[in-house]
């Protein structure tokens, strides 16, 4: 007879970051800045 393969999936508490990791995540995409040319693109980051 066929194997099932599959296993069972463990229930996950649900994950919730740190204050810490949300104000660097924003202040990060705040400084950055993409600028597009004709075939290239930069990606600044201003501090």
């Amino acid at each position: 007879m066929a194997k099932i393969y599959s296993k069972k999936t463990l229930v996950i508490p649900t994950m919730k970051p740190k204050k810490e990791v949300i104000s660097f995540l924003l202040n990060y995409s705040k400084a950055l800045s993409i600028i597009k040319g004709n075939k290239m693109s930069f990606e600044i980051i201003a501090n």
